[in-house]
């Protein structure tokens, strides 16, 4: 389908926002290897509540320990304090720089141990064995929040001993023992989420004279990607082959997809081109149209109509399967039992229109994998040419340990105003958001992916600073004869087209150990489901500030 050069996959104003309902990763959160899913508050469970106590308050008592030996052994002789413990003050008098570099840093250990004991015994007393007048669960510790607490505590640890070192650094002998303290920081924080072991599914056996003739027309490509693998599941539903869309209509599929794969996966043809399909027909007709989509039917307007026409495919009687839906504000759920009755028919070739906006099944659709039963990771994939130029840019670029951000800015400063909940961040609190996540994933490098203007992104890279080091953002430069990574896609002679780096994009993103989202972007929807699909989703994906609200939201115009 002939489209605009200049308009990218990032270009979906409204039509790309996906609905509230629509599924989100979970939230981020730390396991423990060997722990369990919470901690028991039941009696029987109390040797190891009472247990958690002890192995706590050792905890607390080590860092007053070390106080004390620090100060017995003359480590504080300089330090004179008050009886209310506060920095000095800039005007003080300094008579000898090292006395007070040493008195600084002394002062902000004592700070953080402080800090230190006050969380540790928050903790300390959330693990109390539940009393007979208590609600056994009302105060649990999840084995998450327990990760979570002792994580943070190792980290106010590594401050205390960078403060106190702080003193005696000198050169790059001192950079080196600071560096060293890195050591000591799990590296596991954002391990892999499982797969799930049973998934639900049903087989694709369909007959090889009856098909579905898949239309997506709602927005750009990751909104026709959705429409298609819901096109997926009515086809086996039906026992339908599906045939994919012209690019006279549509997108050339195949240049971003691996069609075969699908076929090879289910072990048997159950998707075609239009190509396949007209192959061997004198006349093409779509025999029967039963919409979804009541208003406006099947999502068609006048334009596609022509369109169809122009390819020379007469038309049956267009109508809706639910009429009533057309005065619905919003898509009603629909499930396999409302379906088979409507849309079954003994037509040669049906249409069902545009699923974007179908509300179907929504848990077995999005589960990991699909809801076809197929022998691999995931059945809509990128094509392998762009499978292997970002495997060649990550080898290049970015290594086995990067994050991944989908920037979205364009359009959505008005679109996600007048949402209930803004999507639209400040970039300094969207840098704060990011450095939390580089905190937990430990990586020293950031894939960026979006479509923001140079003054943004500069002043993004800017504030992105970790441990008084930048953290590099990294974008897709400009092909460059001298650099071989992207050789694949301009020797098949797919290099510069627009949907075919929006999918090189996506790839790159999927294989992340970390990636960051934009709510309310199918882009990151289908990042987020080839995650799922290959097993490399983590536990610390999110999307970009998740739980909060832009700390300065514009008024409407």
């Amino acid at each position: 389908m002939d489209r605009d050069p200049s308009v990218s996959d990032e270009d979906d104003d409204l039509e790309t926002l996906v609905p509230q309902n629509h599924a989100k990763p979970p939230s981020s959160s730390f396991h423990v290897a060997g722990l369990r899913a919470a901690v028991p508050p039941s009696a029987a469970s109390l040797g190891r509540v009472l247990w958690s106590r002890r192995y706590l308050l050792l905890f607390v008592a080590l860092p007053v320990l070390f106080l004390v030996l620090f100060v017995s052994l003359g480590g504080a002789s300089s330090l004179r304090l008050p009886a209310s413990i506060r920095l000095p003050s800039a005007a003080a008098p300094a008579a000898d720089p090292a006395a007070s570099r040493m008195r600084d840093a002394e002062l902000r250990a004592l700070y953080l141990l402080r800090s230190q004991r006050s969380g540790l015994l928050a903790l300390f007393n959330r693990t109390a064995a539940p009393t007979n007048g208590s609600s056994s669960g009302s105060n649990a510790v999840s084995y998450a929040d327990l990760h979570d607490a002792l994580l943070g505590q190792i980290k106010i640890n590594r401050e205390i001993q960078a403060a106190l070192l702080s003193a005696h650094r000198t050169g790059a002998a001192g950079n080196a023992t600071e560096d060293g303290l890195d050591l000591d920081l799990p590296a596991d924080g954002c391990r892999r989420r499982e797969l799930p072991s049973n998934r639900r599914t049903i087989e694709w056996n369909p007959k090889k004279d009856r098909f579905l003739f898949a239309i997506c027309v709602s927005g750009q490509m990751s909104n026709h990607l959705i429409c298609l693998e819901k096109h997926m599941f009515f086809a086996a539903l039906l026992g339908r082959i599906l045939v994919v869309p012209s690019q006279k209509l549509d997108y050339q599929y195949d240049r971003v997809l691996d069609i075969n794969h699908i076929n090879d996966c289910i072990g048997r043809k159950v998707v075609i081109t239009y190509e396949e399909f007209t192959e061997k027909r004198k006349k093409v007709s779509i025999d029967q149209f039963i919409c979804y989509a009541a208003s406006p039917p099947c999502f068609i307007d006048e334009d596609h109509v022509k369109k169809l026409k122009g390819l020379g495919i007469s038309l049956g009687k267009i109508q809706a399967a639910w009429p009533e839906d057309a005065k619905l504000k919003e898509p009603k759920k629909r499930f396999v039992e409302d379906i088979m009755p409507k849309f079954t028919t003994d037509a040669e070739v049906l249409v069902i229109g545009d699923m974007f906006y179908a509300d179907v099944e929504e848990e077995w659709v999005m589960q990991p994998g699909g809801p076809l039963a197929h022998k691999c990771n995931t059945l809509i994939q990128p094509s392998r040419l762009i499978m292997l130029t970002a495997q060649r840019f990550v080898q290049t670029f970015l290594g086995g340990n990067y994050i991944a951000l989908h920037f979205r800015r364009h359009g959505f400063l008005k679109f996600c105003n007048v949402k209930k909940e803004s999507c639209f961040f400040p970039i300094p609190q969207a840098a704060e958001c990011i450095l939390r996540i580089v905190e937990k994933a430990n990586a020293p490098v950031i894939y960026l992916s979006t479509d923001a203007a140079e003054s943004e992104t500069s002043l993004l890279q800017s504030l992105v600073v970790f441990n008084d080091r930048q953290v590099p953002l990294v974008k897709r430069p400009e092909h460059h004869n001298s650099e071989k990574w992207d050789a694949l896609l301009y020797r098949n002679h797919m290099g510069g087209d627009n949907q075919v780096e929006a999918m090189l994009d996506k790839t790159i993103c999927a294989l992340s150990n970390v990636f960051i989202g934009a709510s309310g972007s199918t882009f990151t929807e289908d990042i987020l489901r080839l995650r799922r699909g290959w097993g490399s989703a983590s536990h610390c994906d999110e999307y970009l500030c998740q739980g909060e609200l832009p700390n300065f939201i514009a008024e409407l115009d």
